[in-house]
């Protein structure tokens, strides 16, 4: 028996990929849009958990022609995705980049995507826009929810055939209490694990099992779905990147979710009317393809220098936009469409077949970019040479100090060796260099530049090097800079302060009441201006100077910060403290230095120094005597 279709659902499906779309695309307007995945979530368990729910009811459940559905929903437009993203991928992708695509491939294929980028998420990690499969984390999660969920509620009605909902009610709130605590703990966890998302999904399955009941009231229902939408639409416009994000802040939008969905259970209303307006349904109908495609239309279009300027530019927008929707609807009708239904549906065997076919194919490409180091064939030995710098996490740990000197994003101030970073020798004249990674990029140059000089550290990543640290900073960080500016500094004697950080325009006030506290408390301040920042990473724009022959490149991509450099000069030289301006000794007019050595790129991503660029900078502020 067919379930009856619920055109409002398809509208939400809608609000649900436009709001990722929007955030993916940086539509201004919509900060938070990525709330999006976790609707699709809420209206996934409701579907799919109702629909497990009435077979289990009506003795129609079986495992195999549960898991044919998965299948035949899933797998066709995405291993489709897969195939075809391999030529640009080809084409495109350094070998570092292709290797990593290779891994992703595997990941997506076999529903394994949000453990392998769990895994390679970090401070220093390749960013977003490099990695084209990022999205299929929440495929992943969906897919290894469903392999449980049936079982979950199999077992329940054979031998607690009363207590499914209230059970599942447990489950649920079991799996919220662990997302809040994980996101304190470590929000990367919280974001890609099963079991700190399986509330979401969860709570839609209890709206299929009317534990969210809403009354028959024409005034009551409306007023539900209006609540609902809201508690949806709001976040996308005020939640940001520097949200707690999940746990208490997923709620609002999955509860709205639920309400929504429960509202049209009940009746008509008249958000259910606005949701089925024909062409937010079908937005909604497209919108698993739409979802598949927009992200790596993004990002290819970013690698190929079509859309460089993608999120500045309002025609690169559009150009992502209009691509995404065409791409999605071509997958929708001749990819989607036919193995669910039609006249020439695989039969279940066939499609069972076809599956692990494409999944070998899939599996083995994958392999091949992996054990082949990404092809380097494809490019000249020059090339391959700065490439390689795209994958350089594992060198900066080392380096940066991290984890003792450098505290990296969800590691405890208790891991800060203040025994190791912050005590003097005795024998010879102490530094601290103090601040974020842009001061912890610094350190070995130092070290190594310096001998004479015992240079001390305590950085953390996007930690300002002030004592009074900001609402948004991260518990961390607060506990460092009271450690040195309250602890360290009053009661230990040091020769220089050295503050480095990726300074902007807010940080000019707080970094005067800095140097105010230093000259106070009779401290030397040195302020270490930015460093040369560009908008793509540097060994990408090398690599594509080299391919194109196109030395004017690197320029055309790297930022103006001419006017905040003069900014902090002008603040520290009236704050009785000396100022190293990185620009003036890095760049000659619009000329800047962007190779440590020949084959080694100065910088690893758009402004961290590679360990052979922390020596250089070093040593040329040493050859200078631009140190005081």
């Amino acid at each position: 028996m067919s379930r009856p279709y619920r055109s409002d659902i398809d509208g939400l499906r809608a609000i649900a990929v436009l709001s990722v779309l929007a955030f993916h695309i940086q539509f201004t307007a919509f900060p938070g849009g990525y709330i999006g995945v976790d609707v699709f979530f809420v209206i996934s368990g409701y579907l799919i958990g109702g629909i497990i729910l009435e077979e289990i009811a009506g003795r129609r459940f079986s495992f195999i022609g549960f898991y044919e559905r998965r299948v035949r929903r899933i797998f066709p437009a995405l291993a489709a995705l897969l195939l075809l993203l391999s030529i640009p991928a080809y084409l495109l992708l350094l070998p570092g980049e292709l290797k990593s695509y290779g891994e992703s491939v595997l990941a997506a294929t076999f529903s394994v995507s949000n453990f392998y980028f769990l895994i390679k998420t970090g401070y220093f990690a390749s960013p977003a826009y490099d990695t084209p499969l990022l999205h299929t984390w929440s495929l992943a999660i969906e897919e290894q929810f469903y392999i449980f969920l049936p079982i979950f509620l199999v077992l329940l009605h054979r031998f607690w055939p009363k207590r499914v909902a209230l059970i599942t009610l447990a489950v649920t709130l079991l799996s919220f209490a662990l997302a809040v605590r994980q996101v304190r703990v470590a929000q990367e966890d919280a974001f890609f694990l099963p079991w700190t998302r399986a509330w979401e999904l969860l709570l839609g399955t209890l709206v299929a099992q009317g534990l969210l009941p809403v009354p028959n009231a024409a005034l009551w229902r409306n007023g539900a779905a209006l609540a609902g939408l809201l508690m949806i639409l709001v976040p996308t416009a005020t939640y940001g990147v520097n949200t707690a994000f999940p746990g208490l802040a997923a709620l609002p939008p999955c509860a709205g979710s639920a309400l929504v969905i429960a509202a049209g259970r009940a009746g008509d209303s008249h958000v259910a009317r606005l949701l089925s307006w024909r062409p937010l349904t079908f937005i909604g109908k497209i919108s698993y393809s739409l979802y598949l495609w927009h992200w790596p239309v993004i990002v290819f279009l970013i690698m190929s220098g079509l859309g460089t300027s993608i999120h500045q530019s309002s025609p690169q927008k559009i150009i992502a936009v209009v691509a995404s929707f065409i791409l999605a609807i071509l997958s929708w009708r001749y990819v989607e469409t036919p193995f669910r239904r039609g006249s020439w549906r695989p039969s279940r065997a066939r499609l069972f077949r076809q599956a692990a076919a494409a999944a070998t194919v899939l599996a083995m490409f994958g392999l091949g970019a992996v054990l082949t180091g990404g092809l380097p064939g494809r490019f000249s030995p020059e090339a391959v040479s700065v490439a390689r710098y795209l994958d350089y996490e594992q060198q900066v740990k080392g380096y940066f100090r991290t984890g003792s000197c450098f505290l990296d994003s969800g590691l405890a101030f208790g891991r800060f060796n203040a025994e190791g970073c912050l005590r003097e020798d005795g024998k010879r004249p102490s530094d601290l260099l103090l601040g974020d990674s842009h001061a912890a990029h610094l350190w070995h140059g130092l070290a190594t530049a310096f001998p004479e000089v015992d240079f001390l550290q305590a950085t953390s990543p996007f930690c300002k090097p002030f004592p009074t640290q900001p609402a948004t900073a991260e518990p961390y960080c607060r506990k460092l800079m009271r450690r040195v500016f309250e602890d360290f500094l009053i009661h230990n004697k040091i020769d220089k302060l050295i503050l480095a950080s990726a300074w902007n325009e807010e940080d000019l006030a707080p970094l005067g009441e800095t140097l105010d506290w230093a000259r106070a408390h009779g401290i030397h301040a040195v302020v270490i201006g930015p460093i040369v920042l560009y908008d793509e990473v540097l060994p990408r724009l090398l690599f594509l100077s080299l391919r194109d022959k196109d030395p004017g490149l690197v320029g055309r991509h790297r930022f103006k910060l001419v006017a905040l450099d003069e900014k902090l000069r002008a603040l520290a030289t009236a704050k009785g403290a000396s100022y190293i301006s990185l620009l003036e000794i890095l760049c000659q007019g619009d000329d800047c230095t962007t190779f440590a050595a020949p084959g080694i790129p100065l910088q690893f991503d758009i402004a961290h120094l590679t360990a052979e660029g922390s020596v250089w900078l070093a040593e040329r502020l040493r050859a200078l005597k631009a140190l005081p």
